[in-house]
């Protein structure tokens, strides 16, 4: 169907490797031109060794769990006839370990708050089924094995 690219580039700097003391920092670029400063969770890996400010892959999957909700949302939305003028949505991942003891993703709570505008407004039940239909499209919630839920007002 269609491929997505993405250059990962990690490089050691004067740091003791071998040791375990050397920057998890790196930067992911994507084929439309964006770069964004990348590097390991503070909370597992701690500074100086990672940037706080920089995106971890676990934020990057709640992130893209979240997007790929929303676009898909307003995507259903828009056929359906009913305007959003804002969507913001305050997804939250949960780490938990596995049966092998190893952490992974397991949940995604999304949060989203949308204002609609226009003449046509849905009904809460309207929301609540765009949401559902939302999550059975999402080509994100199609490739992960997280629980993931959606707490709409």
């Amino acid at each position: 169907m269609s491929e997505h690219k993405a250059t990962i580039h990690w490089q050691r700097h004067d740091a003791d490797f071998l040791s375990g003391k050397f920057s998890r920092d790196h930067t992911w670029s994507f084929d439309g031109g964006a770069s964004i400063a990348a590097s390991a969770n503070p909370e597992i890996v701690r500074p100086p060794l990672t940037s706080p400010a920089a995106v971890d892959p676990e934020e990057a999957l709640v992130a893209s769990i979240s997007s790929c909700h929303m676009l898909t949302f307003l995507y259903l939305a828009a056929k359906r006839g009913f305007q959003i003028d804002s969507y913001t949505d305050s997804a939250v991942g949960t780490m938990t370990k596995n049966e092998k003891g190893i952490p992974w993703v397991s949940a995604a709570r999304l949060r989203p708050e949308i204002v609609f505008g226009g003449d046509q407004r849905p009904t809460q039940e309207e929301v609540a089924e765009l949401h559902h239909q939302a999550h059975k499209l999402c080509f994100i919630a199609n490739s992960v094995k997280a629980d993931i839920t959606v707490e709409a007002d």
